[in-house]
């Protein structure tokens, strides 16, 4: 049984990478995850958006949509992200919205889209999640 949105372990930690880099998540749904970034903040020298910072929003959301659909029995952990980049951003939000293309008992995958302020495509990207039968032990 899919766990209650409300019920997800806070990703708004300090510690935590997507408090770092500004995310914010604005829908939590079995059926999408939305979620903000600002590029202020995450530019590569350039100016420009940085692609490992798209990254950060498409796991953050795709392994949040997994997690929705796996916890309390099962464990997401990312197993491959792929992301492509098509256009750059170089102001304002990014938005992310993460659908289901599977949803296993084992697996899941998602596909992430992410939109410059305009609505203009700027990445794509596709997360796996495998459901580990136990909690990730973290090592200090």
């Amino acid at each position: 049984m899919p766990i209650n949105p409300a019920d997800l372990p806070a990703i708004d930690r300090p510690e935590q990478l997507p408090e770092r880099m500004g995310i914010e998540l604005l829908k939590l749904s079995l059926d999408e995850v939305i979620g903000t970034l600002p590029v202020t903040g995450n530019r590569q020298p350039f100016g420009l958006l940085h692609g490992g910072a798209s990254a950060v929003l498409a796991e953050t959301l795709g392994s949040t949509l997994s997690a929705l659909h796996a916890l309390p029995e099962r464990f997401p952990v990312g197993l491959e992200l792929s992301c492509t980049h098509h256009r750059s951003a170089t102001e304002g939000l990014v938005t992310g919205v993460a659908r289901p293309i599977h949803i296993g008992r084992s697996t899941s995958t998602t596909e992430i889209v992410i939109t410059d302020a305009e609505g203009r495509r700027t990445c794509t990207a596709r997360l796996t999640c495998l459901h580990r039968d136990t909690e990730p032990q973290t090592r200090l």
